[in-house]
């Protein structure tokens, strides 16, 4: 099993910038592949950013793409998600996921999640 725990989300305004960081205990962190998914009021959960065991490759939705940022600190078994200039629509409540095995970008790929942090970004 894979506890994980976010923190870091609250209320800012447009333009502003979070970090979020997910923790994680259990077996070993830098085994898994991490990711971030978010869902907002009355849509589907959709993917953020990933990120694969070693930190060396990253992906990320087209719509966070050069504002978000995910990175990973294997010693402190913790995953970050830097954002920067954010919008409104990027409203939502924040969860992180990991994966034993290869990064991947699809919720279902996912084997443990977090309970999330809500993020808003008021206009």
């Amino acid at each position: 099993q894979v506890q994980l725990v976010e923190s870091g989300g609250g209320l800012v305004q447009a333009g502003g910038s979070l970090r979020l960081s997910c923790a994680t205990s259990g077996r070993t962190f830098s085994n898994y592949a991490m990711g971030w998914f978010r869902q907002a009021p009355g849509k589907l959960r959709e993917f953020v950013a990933a990120i694969s065991w070693s930190g060396g490759d990253t992906r990320y939705a087209d719509s966070v793409k050069g504002r978000f940022t995910i990175s990973r600190d294997n010693a402190k078994n913790t995953v970050y998600l830097q954002m920067n200039s954010l919008k409104p629509e990027d409203t939502a409540l924040y969860s992180c996921a990991a994966n034993y095995g290869g990064v991947t970008t699809h919720y279902y790929g996912m084997d443990y999640w977090g309970k999330g942090t809500l993020v808003t970004v008021s206009s």
